[in-house]
């Protein structure tokens, strides 16, 4: 009989694990069980609201995949009340030192003496009159001040979450005040519903072991930094790492920090992956990771993107973590709902164009050959070529007609040739028109930082990779690319070029669009000719059938009815800034303009740039994604192309899966404009709209004629009645558009 009932508890336990094993092998997920990784949201969405706020758990519970967990740190009050707050001392993340400045008391944390305003030196009705703050200065203050300290049964009962998570991080420090958290949770979980428990402590889980029940919550053994001490055994994290089978003899799963998984170099690039994941799922341990936020810096392998970093975590081909500890959840949820999974040939969900600026500048210098080869890896639909004159007349791409911002030319013996010239820069530079060619291929590139001012760079190990290519080559390089729809050829500064240096930039990319066959329909890569002058495309239009792009370069508010026809008459597209979509408040969307509606119902084409990664250049309301951004002008405002320094982020959305649901995901909503206004601590004040762009601003004078350069002029020669520059370089003046046509006319 014993015999019997051994064997049958075999072929039960045999069949469970057959079991798991084939849900496992039919599952795309390489997690313990085949589930999908868990969504965490560390004090809520604790990106934008103060972490453990009502709005933060509300939001985080809005915009989360189903099922995701609410993480609470839970601390205890000194009449032993747990409330959710992220750290023994509240002054890091309340306003406890304003309303009780002389409160202030010293203890000592896991052996050292702290100061500050602790959890235990207040009631829960002292601690009524206190709100929460911002814990990390570099997030928005403007939610400061207004949200109360929550208990763990507030959060459930105005909540109510799935999943509930609560994580102690400092049991031995209230045994030390004779305060018990186990108590409190065995005691708490009469009422309130815990999913999971996590400790950084190995004495706390031994306390809590077998108290609540079959049914009771999963343990997490919590690791922090390897060389760090674990306060109970004495050890080091990096020692209990490698007795995992220890670690299962306590708890379910594990916490690590990002490192523990994919490590990083001291210059920020990862390592080769540990196996902690796999031997972890070997032990049967779940792997839970921690650290993810978007607006931290992340290893530059990611080009500033979140959303490739969670992949690198829950979709490599080779192992997925179980869960993600995020600040912004979000993002966690997209990645892993949307993003898993998809395949270079994942079908399009959406239709739009990428369009490169100076190809995939955000990872290379640019406007060089590997710029634009990632453009095109990445999926770029159209490169672009931003075009410059030597000063022998030979036409190339460079981000920038001054030498000194695209190039590493400042030291080189060439910066006797820095000269000032005010119809293009206040700022003296080194202008492509005063050196030749030859000069000019051998410089170095530069990659464009444009927010060290937050100290956030760009691929350092390739900051001054690749070289400068002449039009046709980039033509070329497009001509030959199977995967790229067309080019788009910047043009600027035309008239200075003409007038003071002899140089027709328009003529010769005419030319060089003809020597590379472009013009004979030989190649069906489409041609985009954009410039700020409207007489530039006026004379392209009549010198040739390629498409052409009008950029409007100011902020606008509005777009009048004669401006558009006026625009029409001239171009098949608008470019327009991002902030001629949405109206700003301090960081914060306030309204939709009417922009893109009106040049859409006149049938043209609106493109939108500048996008960008780096999360300091989005609105708060995009949540420091730039996924979230595309996904509001895309899906919301429904523009027909985005330029971009990174196409990856922009062609990968295109394939985003949660697009061909028939009910959108709420983690994938475009953005509301002035959703968050109201909430704000400070309303914002009644501001001067931009202005409404007329057709006097489209309207331009003709080109001039191309005027031969006298040999001993110099770049920064200027006539007596020069007039005052715009900011491109350009002079505009108030004339309607067809007495401009009627000028060039009586010229012929």
């Amino acid at each position: 009989m014993q015999t019997s009932t051994v064997l049958l508890c075999c072929v039960v336990l045999t069949q469970l694990f057959a079991g798991q094993t084939d849900a496992r092998s039919s599952s795309p997920w390489q997690t313990l069980n085949g589930d999908a990784p868990l969504v965490i949201a560390r004090g809520g969405f604790s990106g934008l609201f103060p972490d453990s706020s009502l709005n933060a758990y509300t939001l985080a519970v809005q915009t989360s995949v189903a099922g995701a967990a609410l993480w609470c740190d839970v601390q205890l009050t000194k009449d032993g009340a747990g409330i959710c707050f992220p750290d023994l001392k509240l002054n890091n993340a309340s306003t406890v030192e304003y309303v009780y400045p002389n409160r202030q008391n010293s203890y000592p944390v896991n052996g050292v003496s702290t100061q500050g305003w602790f959890t235990i030196d207040f009631s829960l009705r002292d601690l009524s009159n206190v709100t929460f703050i911002r814990g990390i200065l570099s997030r928005t203050e403007k939610f400061d001040g207004i949200y109360p300290i929550l208990t763990v049964e507030d959060v459930t009962m105005q909540i109510k979450p799935e999943s509930f998570w609560l994580n102690v991080q400092h049991d031995a420090f209230y045994v030390q005040q004779n305060l018990s958290i186990a108590s409190f949770l065995i005691s708490v979980s009469r009422t309130v519903s815990i999913d999971y428990i996590s400790s950084p402590e190995v004495n706390f889980f031994t306390k809590i072991a077998g108290r609540f029940g079959r049914d009771g919550p999963i343990f997490v053994f919590q690791f922090l930094g390897t060389e760090d001490f674990e306060p109970t055994t004495n050890r080091t994290y990096g020692s209990i790492l490698s007795n995992l089978t220890f670690v299962k003899t306590f708890a379910s799963g594990i916490l690590v920090p990002k490192s523990y998984i994919l490590p990083l170099d001291d210059k920020q690039y990862l390592q080769p992956p540990t196996s902690l994941v796999q031997d972890a799922h070997k032990a049967g341990l779940q792997v839970y990771v921690s650290g993810f936020a978007n607006d931290i810096d992340i290893a530059y392998n990611y080009s500033s993107d979140p959303v490739s970093e969670y992949l690198s975590f829950v979709d490599n081909g080779d192992f997925s973590v179980d869960g993600v500890l995020s600040d912004f959840p979000i993002t966690a949820s997209s990645s892993i709902d949307c993003f898993s999974h998809l395949g270079k040939n994942a079908v399009k969900q959406v239709d739009f164009l990428v369009i490169s600026k100076n190809g995939a500048s955000g990872d290379y210098p640019g406007c060089t050959d590997l710029a634009y080869d990632k453009a095109i890896k990445d999926g770029a639909d159209v490169i672009d070529c931003s075009v410059q004159m030597s000063s022998d007349g030979i036409p190339f791409c460079s981000r920038s007609i001054d030498l000194l911002n695209s190039t590493m030319i400042s030291q080189t013996p060439f910066m006797q040739h820095s000269t000032h010239v005010p119809e293009i820069s206040s700022n003296n530079g080194i202008y492509t028109f005063s050196l030749t060619w030859a000069e000019i291929r051998n410089l170095t590139p530069a990659i464009t930082n444009p927010y060290r001012t937050y100290s956030i760079y760009r691929n350092p190990n390739e900051k001054n990779s690749g070289k400068l290519i002449l039009l046709s080559e980039f033509l070329n390089l497009a001509k030959n690319s199977t995967s790229l729809s067309g080019v788009l050829i910047s043009v600027e500064n035309a008239v200075y070029l003409r007038e003071k240096q002899g140089l027709d930039v328009i003529k010769a990319v005419l030319d060089t669009l003809m020597e590379t066959g472009y013009s004979n329909g030989t190649t069906k890569t489409k041609v985009m000719i954009q410039s700020t002058n409207s007489s530039v495309l006026v004379d392209f239009k009549k010198q040739s059938t390629y498409e052409t792009v009008y950029k409007v370069e100011e902020k606008i508010d509005d777009i009048s009815d004669s401006a558009i026809e006026d625009i029409k008459k001239f171009a098949n597209a608008v470019v327009i800034g991002k902030e001629s979509v949405f109206s700003l408040f301090g960081s914060f969307i306030t309204r939709q303009t009417k922009v893109v509606e009106k040049l859409q119902k006149s049938k043209l084409p609106v493109y939108v740039e500048l996008f960008q990664n780096e999360f300091v250049s989005q609105p708060y309301d995009f949540f420091s994604d730039a996924t979230v951004e595309i996904n509001s002008y895309i899906t919301g405002v429904g523009i027909n192309g985005i330029i971009t320094e990174f196409p990856l982020t922009a062609a990968r959305y295109k394939r985003n899966r949660c697009l061909g649901e028939k009910e959108l995901p709420v983690y994938m909503t475009p953005v509301e404009p002035g959703t968050f206004v109201p909430l704000l601590n400070a309303l914002a004040p009644a501001q001067a709209p931009n202005p409404v762009f007329n057709d006097d601003d489209v309207t331009e004078p003709p080109l001039p004629p191309v005027t031969a350069k006298s040999p001993t002029a110099s770049p920064g020669t200027s006539s007596t009645d020069a007039q005052a520059p715009r900011p491109n370089g350009q002079t505009r003046l108030t004339l309607s558009l067809r007495f401009s046509v009627f000028a060039s006319l009586l010229l012929l």
